[in-house]
């Protein structure tokens, strides 16, 4: 969001908990860490970031297919920053 010029942030709460990475019509997925999380959206530590998807699912337990539709805003390495769409 911009008010004035200026971007700002919601605030984060740091994390480290685990999380899964679902992708449309598949039914493998990515184990990830979640590092901080916003309203808004995620930090993430994936293994393999740079091969994933704009849009994929994050889900909190393995079994669901339930989660949040992420798009991903950036990439550093195996970090990924995520807005919920």
């Amino acid at each position: 969001m911009l008010t004035s010029g200026r971007k700002t942030r919601e605030p984060r709460r740091k994390q480290n908990s685990k999380a899964w990475i679902a992708f449309p019509g598949s039914f493998g997925v990515v184990e990830c860490s979640v590092l901080d999380m916003s309203p808004s959206g995620a930090k993430l530590s994936v293994p393999g970031a740079e091969r994933l998807g704009s849009r994929f699912t994050l889900t909190f337990s393995i079994s669901s297919r339930q989660g949040r539709m992420c798009e991903v805003r950036w990439r550093k390495g195996s970090l990924i920053g995520v807005r919920f769409v």
